[in-house]
């Protein structure tokens, strides 16, 4: 899509907090009416209706989307954005496994902004599982480097949480 679709989105995504819970539909109206100018096999059409329905606290009505945007090859930067949100959707939907079998692999994919996310959204779903000190792990591991101290030693206690000799 061009920039000025782009600019669209960002600038309606920036007034999401004006609407408050009971105009939630209102919305994901704007968004809809954003992706109705797509072509109708775009990927970005169900990735924004996915992040509407998400952060209008429906979870369950986002799976679907987001799964149809990677379908529909979703890659980049939204591509991640949409593992991301796609992952922390199904652990709130109680699939936490599958949440972790997404994301997993993106902590050896290449580096970007949304690292310290992939890990976060990563432990969440390991913690719904139960495997807390492998979430734990990973969220030191992803403060470590923003500390202005203290970097190496957080480091290696995020390792030792999960080294079987340690």
């Amino acid at each position: 899509m061009n920039d000025d679709w782009e600019d669209r989105v960002t600038a309606a995504w920036a007034t999401f907090d004006t609407y408050p819970p009971e105009r939630a539909a209102d919305f994901r109206a704007v968004v809809d009416t954003l992706v109705a100018e797509l072509p109708p096999d775009s990927p970005l059409g169900p990735f924004e209706r996915a992040c509407a329905w998400d952060s209008t606290g429906h979870s369950d009505r986002a799976v679907p989307l987001y799964r149809e945007a990677l379908a529909r090859g979703l890659s980049g930067y939204k591509g991640r954005r949409a593992r991301i949100q796609l992952a922390s959707s199904l652990r709130n939907t109680g699939l936490a496994e599958e949440g972790v079998a997404l994301l997993t692999p993106e902590l050896d994919g290449p580096s970007d902004e949304l690292d310290d996310a992939v890990r976060a959204t990563l432990a969440l779903c390991l913690s719904s599982l139960g495997r807390d000190r492998e979430g734990l792990a990973l969220v030191l591991g992803a403060l470590a480097p923003h500390l202005p101290r203290y970097q190496r030693s957080m480091a290696n206690y995020a390792r030792a949480l999960t080294d079987p000799v340690g």
